[in-house]
């Protein structure tokens, strides 16, 4: 039937966007824009049950309205004028969610995975282990790292520093079941091979085959471009091959590695040196784009006097020789001076290529040395004498090898690294001599090598390439870097991550996007490990952290062998099942993190106090994080409305108020008859399903879910 106005009964026209469109008299706002193809958040809403409009996120503007209205809750009118994403509501709806951040207390994803560069999923990959699932386990972390049983090896572990076990007892032993896993996986009959992408067409060139080269010619091969990688040395691996000795890092292992990457199709040319057989002019012109990663293998000099009369020997160029196979000879009484990861690795090699007595001398003390605590251990334990305090400033050569003069220190005030500043103690000079002085202060990035082309790549006052620190982009369009020539000499999970990274950014920039690198992700966290509410660890039984087995110490300074012989599978399933499994599991699917990112909320901005940590694990199936629910009421309204249970309620009042089974008993002792409704309603999983994170890993995979492109 008509109206007067032509119009047809019961049907009305609104404006929405500015944009025309018809709807039907009883309609919502929410209703006409999910029909018009137009999003507008909400955490409350479900078309089971009724609009409650209590979390005030689907808010919209009325023109001729003071005040935004629930889009969930708000009846249409004619001729009505809507905008669902003004400046104003963007504001509101970002205040919303902050005041909601304000009062969470949960960790999006776990400590370990959050401060491994590489983005790893650590709960996931041991969860997988614990369930004897080691292929899936190795997919997992291969998602992130192409090169775990490396770096299961040489990785400084920071995850392991921030392992929430370590308020029980001690922190899982992340990187040897790392380790544990991709060894089987290389000693079987047909190691996993990551799969290409679909052929893109399109070519880069990649310089460098380091941990960053090696790793962004991993990832561009999954997104289907054609990779050549030039390398100058004999053999592909960069500082894990020629920094690293093998005593450490076996190089079979590094090689078998290596291969997998090429069996995914990757190109890999040896003895090919930037500025001598090939420009990057000439390659800018045959390939899409290039990125370099030529790492920092320019030593640094001690600075003392008489250092190039005395013959210091370069820390780097001497474990390169020694890993080239080349003969050194350092004499008896081998002098390393430096407290890196580098000064280490010279000093335990100098024992093994024939030195009977090695000191370090380290102008701080132990807890400022920057090397890997576990290491300087190691060389200790080797006979290895470490002399902290201790700065050398002349160097003079004689007859029977070198004469350092040395002074004593003492600490000051902390300098611009952080560390306390050394200061020379008057009077302290002493003579020490030795046959052989290794020099392992620091690294440099030799950037000789791209000086002679047409266009000039802007260098930092640090003499590294100056990039976008978010996409790798330098200023010459189409060339990317990334790794230790962009952040100086760093660990190489840290290189690792950043080809990862770089690939993400010239993938875009190859299929003609914005280049914008990789999508920043909002992480919600409870804190540092001691930080962590007491709640978690009540029901945690102490148990011993695995020990890692390894050869005598007299015996294996003989050769290089590998020290650490590795876990059985005994130890390896005992030390993942230390693991707490933290980290939210209905990450991927919260709403509240995803309109965290959309609106750039910051957490911090409301300051007081969050909820308390509660856990019901009373059901059978469901798991219930009282912290991080936002009282949304869509799980107790679902089984009141419509299942007519009324198994849940709201518990106290105001700010203090919680969602609850009635009368506060455990779930297990409610009225719920396990129907599951409520699990996908819950906007942040509060009430999720009891699955590990093998489970949530499974399911993932399932739906094509790819870690490497939503994790940080």
């Amino acid at each position: 039937m008509l109206r007067a106005n032509g119009k047809i009964e019961g049907i009305m026209e609104i404006f929405l966007n500015g944009k025309a469109v018809e709807c039907k008299s009883g309609e919502t706002i929410l209703d006409v824009a999910k029909r018009n193809g137009i999003t507008i958040p909400t955490l409350c809403h479900h078309e089971e049950i009724k609009p409650f409009a209590s979390c005030f996120i689907c808010v919209v503007e009325v023109k001729g309205l003071s005040r935004l209205v629930p889009s969930c809750s708000t009846i249409v009118s004619d001729n009505m004028e809507v905008d669902t994403n003004s400046p104003k509501v963007r504001a509101s709806r970002k205040v919303c969610v902050e005041l909601l951040l304000s009062d969470h207390c949960g960790d999006c994803r776990a400590p370990c995975a959050v401060t491994c560069p590489a983005g790893i999923d650590i709960p996931g990959f041991i969860s997988l282990l614990a369930r004897s699932t080691e292929k899936e386990s190795i997919k997992l972390i291969k998602e992130n790292l192409p090169f775990p049983a490396s770096l299961g090896r040489v990785c400084p572990r920071p995850c392991e520093t921030e392992c929430r076990r370590a308020r029980v007892d001690d922190s899982v032993s992340i990187c040897f079941l790392k380790r544990y896993i991709a060894d089987k996986d290389l000693g079987s009959p047909e190691p996993y091979v990551a799969t290409a992408g679909k052929p893109s067409g399109k070519k880069v060139a990649i310089i460098g085959a380091g941990p960053a080269g090696l790793s962004a010619a991993f990832f561009l091969r999954k997104d289907g471009h054609k990779v050549t990688v030039f390398d100058a040395h004999p053999e592909p691996g960069g500082m894990l091959r020629y920094g690293i000795p093998a005593y450490r890092l076996p190089r079979d292992i590094l090689a078998k590695e290596i291969g997998l990457i090429r069996k995914m199709g990757v190109d890999i040319r040896q003895n090919k040196k930037l500025g001598a057989d090939f420009t990057l002019d000439g390659l800018k012109k045959e390939y899409d784009a290039v990125f370099l990663a030529i790492g920092a293998q320019s030593a640094s000099d001690m600075r003392v006097e008489g250092e190039k009369e005395g013959g210091a020997i370069s820390g780097i160029a001497f474990l390169e020789d020694v890993a080239l196979g080349k003969k050194v000879s350092i004499g008896d009484d081998v002098v390393v001076v430096g407290g890196g990861n580098t000064a280490i690795d010279a000093a335990r090699t100098s024992l093994r290529v024939g030195a009977k007595k090695v000191t370090i001398m380290y102008r701080r003390s132990r807890d400022e040395m920057p090397a890997n605590k576990v290491e300087i251990e190691a060389a200790e334990h080797e006979g290895v004498d470490i002399k902290y305090l201790t700065l050398p400033t002349k160097m003079q050569k004689d007859a029977s090898g070198v004469i350092l003069t040395c002074v004593k220190m003492q600490l000051g005030e902390p300098d611009a690294s952080g560390r306390r500043r050394p200061i020379q103690i008057e009077g302290s000079e002493f003579a020490f001599r030795a046959s052989a002085v290794v020099s392992a202060i620091g690294q440099g990035v030799d950037t000789e090598c791209i000086e002679e082309e047409p266009f000039e790549l802007k260098l930092t006052k640090w003499n590294t390439l100056d990039v976008n620190p978010d996409t790798f982009e330098t200023n010459v369009a189409g060339i990317f870097a990334g790794g230790d020539c962009a952040t100086g000499a760093d660990i190489a999970v840290t290189a690792t991550a950043a080809g990862k990274k770089a690939a993400s950014s010239i993938d875009q920039y190859l299929k003609g996007e914005k280049v914008t690198g990789v999508p920043k992700q909002y992480l919600h966290s409870m804190g540092k490990v001691e930080e962590a509410p007491e709640e978690l660890f009540e029901k945690v039984e102490s148990a011993p952290r695995a020990e890692m087995p390894e050869l005598p110490a007299k015996a294996r300074i003989k050769d290089f062998e590998e020290v650490e012989t590795g876990f059985t599978q005994e130890q390896a399933r005992k030390e993942a099942e230390r693991c707490l499994s933290c980290g939210c599991r209905s990450y991927e699917s919260c709403a509240l993190r995803r309109l965290a990112v959309e609106y750039k909320s910051e957490p911090d901005r409301f300051a007081g106090a969050k909820r308390r940590l509660f856990i019901d694990d009373s059901h059978p199936q469901i798991r219930y994080e009282g912290h991080k629910c936002i009282l949304c009421g869509s799980c107790i309204r679902i089984c009141s409305e419509v299942k007519k249970l009324d198994a849940l309620g709201f518990v106290k009042r105001g700010f203090v108020a919680e969602m609850k089974p009635i009368f506060d008993r455990p779930w297990k002792l409610s009225t719920c008859d396990s129907c599951l409704k409520c699990v996908p309603l819950c906007p942040t999983g509060a009430i999720s399903l009891k699955v590990t994170p093998a489970d949530e890993v499974l399911m993932l995979r399932r739906e094509g879910v790819d870690a490497s492109k939503t994790v940080n």
